[in-house]
């Protein structure tokens, strides 16, 4: 068979959706991965591993309704020439507009992950609330669209069942998208204690807290590192340079920028933290948990589902400072206690993050197994 896979962020595809990728592969079906980025430049990466890529249009933070009809249009003629078997699509306007394309097309093997909801569909005000509106037509359309729908995690599913979105027969929860045990194995502890964040710079990840919180511990802990990996965005909630620019000058973080392998940065780690306000399943913080390291992460959708309070980590009351500096401390003054939380991490991953036990998940429900 032959088997789309549509995103609206390429690198995301080529990252975090290769596993499975290769395991439709493993199936004898083919594969083309579509994202928004140029071809030129993904093609060859993506045929290295026996995929065929496609490059379309889709403005990921944007809302303008002409550009998403342009997103549709080229997904509408995208399955008709290529006459796709099946669809999996995650990301929202590669959901919504693949789902509904896919559908015009007389395609009924569709499977969108909402794999976490945005800050839009959680936010407040006048603006939010007409965005919100719109966006619940959209994916209740894509969901009927739609022959199951994954989620991540349970507050995200309540939200489309309760708001009369998805029919609660076609919804299948899965443990995240998984980690692979081969490529992110268990590391020593280095001596010295050493936070990391991962992720795009935007407020809703928690960067803003977690730099406020290094800031505080390292007045009390001059030795203690705090590393921060990740790109600056174009989402509206996005940090500038100028704002983590004092930060890097009073040697409170180390930034090192975006990186495509974070396995050295999570070597050098005794903790990881991700304060996000919201998630799907954080991928990051599964590879922190494989490479055996204790978790800080906040009490908040997606999050909450990968820390057992006390276990494998902590969990925090969301844009808490004063609760992620406590649990920092503790960690710091504990080093005992931290080597036999990042154990449990490392057992927890291996028992429920698996990346072969998530895409055996996946498909069977599509039926490609």
């Amino acid at each position: 068979m032959k088997i789309a896979v549509l995103s609206s962020h390429t690198s995301s595809l080529f990252w975090f959706r290769m596993d499975m990728m290769k395991d439709f592969i493993k199936q004898g079906h083919s594969v083309i991965a579509v994202g928004s980025e140029l071809e030129a430049e993904w093609r060859s990466k993506f045929e290295e591993n026996g995929i065929q890529y496609k490059q379309l249009f889709v403005e990921r933070n944007g809302i303008n309704p002409f550009k998403d009809l342009r997103t549709y249009r080229e997904l509408k003629k995208f399955m008709k020439e290529e006459k796709p078997d099946k669809v999996f699509a995650y990301q929202a306007k590669t959901v919504v507009h693949g789902c509904l394309a896919a559908k015009a097309n007389n395609i009924k093997e569709v499977y969108p992950l909402i794999a976490g909801l945005g800050s839009i569909f959680r936010g407040t005000g006048i603006k939010n609330k007409i965005i919100k509106t719109v966006m619940k037509v959209e994916y209740r359309l894509a969901c009927n669209a739609s022959k199951k729908v994954f989620f991540q995690n349970n507050d995200d599913m309540n939200e489309f069942i309760n708001n009369g979105l998805v029919q609660k027969e076609k919804v299948v929860i899965i443990n995240g998208s998984g980690v692979n045990l081969k490529k992110f194995q268990p590391e020593p502890l280095p001596v010295t204690p050493t936070f990391l964040f991962i992720g795009r710079l935007i407020k809703d990840k928690g960067v803003v807290e977690y730099l406020k919180a290094c800031k505080r511990i390292k007045v009390n802990y001059p030795e203690v590192r705090c590393i921060l990996v990740g790109p600056f965005d174009s989402n509206p909630s996005s940090i500038q340079p100028d704002e983590l620019q004092p930060y890097i000058d009073n040697d409170v973080i180390e930034y090192v920028g975006e990186k495509t392998d974070v396995r050295p940065y999570l070597k050098q780690c005794t903790t990881y933290i991700l304060p996000s306000y919201h998630e799907g399943t954080p991928k990051t913080v599964l590879e922190a948990m494989a490479t055996g390291r204790s978790i800080i992460t906040s009490d908040a959708p997606g999050c909450r589902e990968t820390v057992t309070d006390g276990y494998n980590g902590f969990l925090i009351p969301v844009k808490d400072v004063n609760s992620l500096v406590d649990k920092m401390e503790i960690l710091i003054n504990d080093q005992e206690k931290n080597q036999i939380i990042a154990k449990n991490s490392l057992k927890l991953a291996k028992e429920k993050y698996d990346v072969k036990l998530i895409n055996s998940n996946i498909m069977k429900t599509m039926g490609i197994l």
